[in-house]
């Protein structure tokens, strides 16, 4: 957008649809006008004038029917960390797709420590056994750390974070504070945040040298299936996979080979190829995997502010944070 088209924003009526499964709403300066609406339902007719949507929880169905509906529309703003269901909407290539990145830094990245905690510790097999009442003396008692070659803590560990963006560096210290070893891998070599980042040319290297790979990849053409079952069978035997990221990212069937062989120490999962996750997927009934409901983020932090700083940043003819490429 042109400063000169800032300027006459600012000199017309902005509508904002804005959704109600969200908390808060941001300041906006006159002329602007928020209009609630329900994301699990159609946007109304009186509404299809709107020249701004903020976007959290609808359908892609919903998201195709607003793209063609919202003839004004200039805008979308995503609330969600990856904004899959917005791209597949098929909104114009005037309609500018800004993402809620940042928004869920802290939740994902305190679920992810959660689920490395869950499975590192045995909590997989220590939950059901409670409600059978027995009591998994072998997870308990006196022990040699690491005599069975099972990696229990995360003191002395080594963690390889692939997708080292703004939720991995949210989830790294937290991690370092408890003793791990911390390497990220991201698209350049380097360091960032204080911590090394290896490039994903040089991941195959990584592989067996890692005691838990934590995925944090986006959904993109280049990422599907980007853990195979070539780079699963490079990971130890006492390792674990832990993906809060997009579950395309990962090959479900080779993961599942990789368990069921021992080849793998365990999975903790919160995201799938297909959601929810199909009652007849191989996954629930595979050894040693932890299946939480895509329950990392789910709960946008300080959207209201992003909303405003990015609604001046438009009025402006300023660029925008988080602008998605198409």
């Amino acid at each position: 957008m042109t400063t000169s088209e800032g300027a006459l924003l600012k000199t017309c009526r902005i509508k904002i649809l804005y959704p109600t499964n969200v908390a808060g709403r941001p300041e906006v300066p006159a002329g602007v006008t928020l209009v609630d609406y329900n994301p699990a339902e159609p946007i109304p007719p009186e509404h299809h004038d709107a020249q701004v949507l903020v976007s959290w929880g609808s359908s892609v169905t919903l998201m195709r029917a607003a793209a063609k509906q919202l003839t004004n529309l200039r805008w979308v703003q995503s609330l969600a960390a990856g904004p899959d269901v917005e791209l597949a909407a098929g909104f114009g290539p005037d309609v500018v797709i800004t993402s809620g990145r940042t928004l869920h830094n802290e939740t994902v990245a305190e679920h992810a420590l959660a689920l490395i905690l869950a499975g590192l510790r045995g909590l997989r097999q220590l939950i059901p056994a409670q409600a059978e009442h027995q009591w998994r003396g072998e997870f308990g008692g006196m022990r040699i750390e690491g005599a069975d070659g099972r990696v229990e803590t995360l003191f002395g560990a080594r963690v390889l974070i692939w997708g080292f963006g703004a939720i991995a560096e949210c989830l790294a210290p937290h991690l370092s504070a408890l003793g791990a070893q911390v390497t990220g891998v991201a698209r350049r070599a380097g360091q960032r945040a204080g911590y090394p980042v290896i490039s994903a040319e040089t991941l195959p290297a990584a592989l067996p040298e890692t005691d838990v790979l934590v995925m944090i990849l986006p959904h993109a053409p280049g990422t599907r299936a980007a853990l195979n079952a070539e780079r699963l069978a490079a990971l130890p035997t006492h390792a674990w996979v832990v993906n809060v990221g997009r579950g395309t990212t990962v090959d479900e069937d080779a993961l599942v080979d990789a368990l069921r062989a021992g080849r793998l120490a365990g999975a903790a999962l919160d995201v799938f190829a297909t959601e929810p996750l199909p009652a007849d997927s191989p996954l629930w009934e595979a050894p040693n995997v932890i299946i939480t409901p895509h329950a990392a983020g789910g709960r946008p932090r300080q959207h209201a502010q992003l909303v405003a700083e990015n609604l001046a940043a438009w009025q402006a003819g300023r660029p925008l944070r988080n602008v998605v490429a198409r």
